[in-house]
């Protein structure tokens, strides 16, 4: 008679840390950090009422997937204790967003007061960067995509004379705390073409404002990312990296889809690699000068579930990453990596 099978008892392997495994010797930006946005996982709980994940568990995906940080997301712990969660995950807090209340005549009476509570926000949990916003407006919404034609609405004079004077003042009470402030041009805002950006650009003092690029909103209102990261150089000092469906943003540009809003709904933004984005162009452009800010991938809303798409753009960029690093390599340069002003060869 035959003896039953004996099975070895399963050998339980701690999970490898894609941390590690992600970024390999080589590779472009290594001074560069990589976070993702909870949103994207709490993006359909807002939108179809699906049961939202929480704080906690959103941050177990952001580290399980591989990434080094988050912005500070909704129903997040704050101060103190999260400052412990996110160490007991090796994570960092990247950003805290700060959308500013606003309308065509100027940021609100209480917008400071905004800016300055979410600052508190950043500096009790010991993060890096205040990212600052406008907050959407429904006329600015239904032009997103098609903002720089005529029948825009846009800002007075005395509203820029106003954003910019509350910008500095937030900025210099961001850098008496430690902490960097960018300001992030959006779709469906009154910063949103490259006009506007350039305008901001010009008016605002560059050693206290900072540009977070988000590469995908600015693709949406009508930009050139590539462009305008090599155009700018040093005064982008924070960047998301957010790819865009062309279907989607073409309809946005005709008028078949209605509204910003809408075009999220209907997934304007896709997994990195996937969309109308040159994301090699863009990380070239970065590495090129150095950059060791925050990468920032975010997506907002995905057809498939959240995680999948985060890892989707974890990889991607991952892979991208290491193919501009050899390229770099292969013409004697470290890729990303500058010395006194100038690139460090090989020797």
């Amino acid at each position: 008679m035959s003896q039953p099978e004996t099975r070895r008892p399963a050998r339980h392997r701690p999970a490898p840390d894609l941390r590690v495994r992600l970024r390999r010797p080589g590779d472009a930006l290594p001074g560069a950090s990589i976070g993702t946005v909870p949103y994207l996982w709490n993006y359909d709980a807002d939108d179809e009422g699906r049961p939202r994940p929480s704080a906690i568990a959103i941050l177990d995906e952001i580290a399980r997937l591989g990434f080094d940080g988050t912005q500070l997301g909704p129903g997040s712990p704050e101060g103190p204790e999260l400052r412990r969660v996110l160490a007991v995950r090796g994570l960092r807090l990247a950003e805290v967003y700060a959308a500013l209340p606003v309308t065509k005549d100027g940021l609100a009476a209480d917008a400071l007061a905004v800016g300055c509570e979410r600052l508190q926000l950043l500096h009790a949990a010991a993060g890096d960067v205040l990212c600052v916003a406008l907050d959407g407006t429904p006329d600015r919404d239904e032009r997103a995509g098609r903002a720089g034609g005529d029948g825009t609405p846009r800002f007075t004079e005395e509203a820029w004379t106003g954003l910019v004077a509350v910008l500095h003042r937030l900025a210099d009470e961001t850098i008496g705390m430690g902490r960097r402030l960018a300001f992030h041009p959006h779709a469906g805002t009154f910063i949103e073409t490259p006009a506007e950006v350039d305008r901001l650009v010009a008016m605002t003092d560059p050693t206290r404002v900072g540009i977070c690029l988000d590469v995908g909103h600015y693709l949406v209102g009508g930009g050139d990312p590539v462009e305008v990261l090599t155009r700018l150089g040093e005064r982008v000092t924070h960047v998301h990296l957010k790819d865009v469906d062309p279907v989607v943003l073409e309809g946005l540009a005709s008028g078949g889809v209605a509204s910003f809003s809408e075009a999220v709904r209907v997934r304007l933004f896709t997994e990195l690699g996937a969309g109308a984005l040159d994301l090699p162009g863009c990380l070239r452009s970065l590495a090129g000068r150095g950059y060791s800010g925050w990468l920032m991938v975010e997506q907002d809303s995905s057809w498939p579930p959240p995680s999948e798409a985060a890892a989707i753009g974890r990889r991607v960029l991952a892979q991208i990453l290491a193919s501009i690093g050899r390229e770099s390599s292969g013409r004697g340069v470290v890729a990303g990596s500058k010395q006194d002003g100038a690139t460090v060869t090989r020797h």
